[in-house]
């Protein structure tokens, strides 16, 4: 080979290491980009949730079985329309120590996702712990008065 032709295969070689450099740090510039836009946008999703419509939105009655896990509930709620991001509600669940207690729930899309869980986090009261409870209600009223009677 002549000294032009080695040149020539020098000055080539640089550009295109060069070249593949640039292409390579682009490449991670953009995936930098895209993961912080992603990362803001959960966090956002996590911390600061907005409705999925504006009032009054759509009702839905949603039945929780007994036995369903947090990831099968957020599941159920995405599929169901009401919330944007299932694993944005189950990092809600566990950062705010929500449960989802078994029932039927009357959910709007009108709600955040911080309010969905409020509401799916107090347990229903089911007709045996409601006559538990007027019962409890009858059984203290009477002792009182059998207080009242004695003097004490």
């Amino acid at each position: 080979m002549s000294q032009m032709t080695k040149e020539i295969n020098a000055i080539t070689g640089t550009i295109i290491g060069v070249s593949g450099k640039l292409i390579v740090y682009a490449l991670v510039i953009l995936l930098l980009v895209e993961g912080m836009t992603r990362g803001y946008a959960f966090g956002h999703e996590v911390f600061y949730a907005t409705a999925i419509d504006p009032e009054p939105g759509i009702t839905y009655s949603l039945t929780i079985p007994e036995g369903q896990d947090a990831a099968e509930t957020a599941k159920v709620l995405k599929d169901v329309g009401l919330i944007r991001n299932e694993y944005a509600l189950r990092i809600q669940m566990w950062f705010y120590d929500y449960e989802a207690y078994p029932g039927t729930y009357q959910l709007s899309t009108a709600m955040t996702s911080k309010e969905i869980l409020q509401v799916l986090n107090v347990k229903p009261e089911s007709e045996n712990d409601a006559k538990a409870s007027s019962e409890t209600e009858e059984t203290l009223g009477k002792e009182e008065e059998s207080e009242d009677e004695n003097g004490l």
